[in-house]
């Protein structure tokens, strides 16, 4: 064999091994994973989520923004929950995550299935099925995850800038960003539904308000009526002021974000660049009119997104806790 030859068959043959071990992975994860070695897990982590969701009903946004970032950078391994280490930044500190909230309810749900099971459940299967729960005790749908994650050893801040999705994405972006996490365009409409909760700092969408083209003016594909609103919530130079990202739904899971894309009233560049591609302006409309149809699909998109670059078997550890990798 040539030599070209033989080194473009080594390439081919690599990164086919490499996509069947991540397809493989994948495949072992499996809903009801802990039954035999710790069926109490989920129970256990529904508790403890719908404990602090009691006493502040606005973290299931946190919990499900924490588990999104989490499989972006990595894949579901849990690196979003690891501290920074001495010369090593983590994935939380990167300017993209610093906003991030909710580590709280993961160690404390991690401490509680520790305390029935210990080494045996994954800060990344918690983190999935926190995220879950959040959802469904703040109104939304309800899925079964699949579990059998292993939690990586290795966050670096650097990965979180270079693969999260920016809010300033424009259509083209945020498909190619999806793809490259073998997500496609409709699991970009769905999963962007997930701004029906939380909230964003003023500081996410100034340029959009004051500065969008660089000549102090506003992005004309906002709502007028709605870009005053945001203006007055959000001054020009406000960086630490709140704005609910879908405008009276901040702790209620519904389709009320649809509606608002399709009005002009997405909260951020990438929100409104829903728009601009038929397929996923489509899904907009379609889940405004039809919450049984979003609630179905965001469920069926969650697990798949659950997937992403998961380790198994032997791979990754199970964390004592979840902001430090074992000893």
């Amino acid at each position: 064999m040539a030599p070209r030859a033989a080194i473009l068959t080594l390439f081919l043959y690599s990164a086919l091994s490499s996509f069947l071990f991540k397809a493989t992975d994948a495949g072992k994860l499996r809903v009801e994973y802990y039954q035999k070695t710790c069926p109490e897990a989920e129970s256990v982590v529904q508790k403890t989520v719908a404990s602090f969701i009691a006493q502040d009903a606005t973290i299931a946004a946190p919990l499900l923004r924490l588990h999104f970032h989490d499989c972006f950078v990595r894949g579901c391994d849990g690196s979003v929950l690891l501290d920074s280490v001495m010369g090593q930044p983590a994935e939380k500190d990167a300017a993209p995550n610093l906003s991030l909230d909710g580590f709280n309810v993961i160690e404390a749900a991690k401490a509680a299935v520790e305390s029935v099971c210990p080494g045996i459940v994954s800060c990344a299967d918690i983190l999935a099925i926190a995220s879950r729960d959040g959802v469904a005790l703040n109104g939304g749908p309800s899925w079964e995850v699949e579990t059998g994650r292993r939690d990586g050893r290795v966050s670096r801040a650097s990965e979180a800038v270079a693969n999260l999705p920016s809010s300033f994405a424009n259509i083209g972006e945020l498909k190619a960003n999806f793809a490259r996490k073998g997500l496609n365009s409709k699991d970009l409409a769905i999963l962007s539904g997930a701004h029906t909760i939380g909230t964003s700092r003023c500081s996410s969408l100034s340029s959009r308000l004051y500065n969008f083209t660089g000549k102090g003016d506003s992005d004309p594909s906002l709502n007028p009526p709605y870009a005053s609103s945001l203006r007055t919530q959000c001054k020009q130079g406000d960086q630490s002021s709140v704005v609910d990202m879908d405008p009276g739904s901040a702790v209620n899971f519904d389709t009320s974000y649809y509606r608002g894309v399709a009005t002009g009233r997405g909260l951020f560049v990438s929100d409104a660049a829903l728009l601009n591609d038929k397929l996923t302006k489509t899904l907009v409309y379609q889940y405004s009119r039809s919450t049984p149809t979003f609630f179905r699909d965001f469920g069926a998109a969650m697990v798949k997104m659950g997937r992403v670059g998961v380790l198994t078997g032997k791979q990754g550890e199970i964390r004592q806790r979840c902001m430090l990798v074992n000893a």
